[in-house]
């Protein structure tokens, strides 16, 4: 399958969406650089998932145009399926399965060649080797999601659609699933990652765009999102630990 030369692995011009009255995408642009991490910022209802099923051919856009890995998400549907991968809000992993058999279960489904060795190999990169024969119900939070995104990457997609990965986890699996996405984009891959959570954009995206109403308001890299307000008065205060860091601290990082 052949993409066209563009540096963009995704590119979205004045798509619009609406569900009857109600005008949830209006005349978005945005466009992603391959390997990078973009980072859609947004609360209830600012149309974040609306965009990213569309850009996965799950829902059809009224007005505007998108491509993904160079293909035209409405004229090129087969083609971007191919090319992607979404894990939404809420993991799909089989926990009656252990988290090998659920990778094994994927690859055949995806017909990849020597499916165990598929599954092993993604074990080892998502550190779940040891628990590779656990059934995944006794999972942690973090290791679910972890199993969810090694799923969606078996293919080798280039892109991946990663929709509020951390919906629901504690602190210490937060963590965890930022690493993962880290590693992906270490690797080549491309993530788009919509979040409510200004701190997960903040840690992991190169590039963040601020979606409210349907509309971007904003897109930059976050010092460029800084510079947008004025400088903070400097204070010197005593640095006095996060809840978060208290957490950490005490349970050690121990899964």
């Amino acid at each position: 399958m052949s993409i066209t030369s563009t540096a963009d692995a995704i590119r979205v011009a004045g798509l619009e969406k609406s569900f009857k009255d109600v005008r949830v995408l209006r005349g978005v642009d945005i466009a992603v650089a391959r390997g990078s991490v973009f980072a859609l910022l947004g609360s209830n209802g600012a149309g974040k998932t609306t965009l990213v099923r569309i850009l996965s051919t799950l829902l059809k856009a009224d007005a505007g145009t998108a491509t993904v890995n160079g293909f035209d998400v409405a004229g090129r549907a087969a083609d971007v399926r191919a090319s992607i991968s979404l894990t939404g809000q809420f993991t799909a992993v089989d926990e009656i399965l252990t988290g090998r058999e659920n990778l094994i279960m994927v690859a055949r489904l995806r017909r990849a060649g020597d499916p165990g060795a598929v599954a092993d190999d993604l074990l080892r990169r998502f550190s779940l080797a040891e628990a590779g024969g656990r059934r995944a119900a006794t999972y942690s939070g973090g290791m679910r999601r972890r199993l969810d995104i090694a799923m969606s990457l078996i293919g080798n997609p280039p892109v991946i659609f990663l929709d509020e990965p951390t919906t629901g986890l504690d602190p210490e699996a937060r963590l965890e699933v930022w690493q993962t996405v880290r590693e992906l984009a270490s690797g080549g891959t491309t993530v788009l990652l919509t979040t409510q959570h200004l701190e997960e954009a903040e840690h992991l995206a190169d590039r963040i765009a601020i979606l409210h109403e349907g509309r971007i308001l904003v897109e930059g890299t976050l010092a460029e999102l800084q510079r947008l307000l004025p400088a903070a008065t400097v204070e010197y205060v005593e640095k006095q630990p996060t809840l978060e860091d208290v957490f950490l601290t005490l349970v050690g990082g121990n899964r």
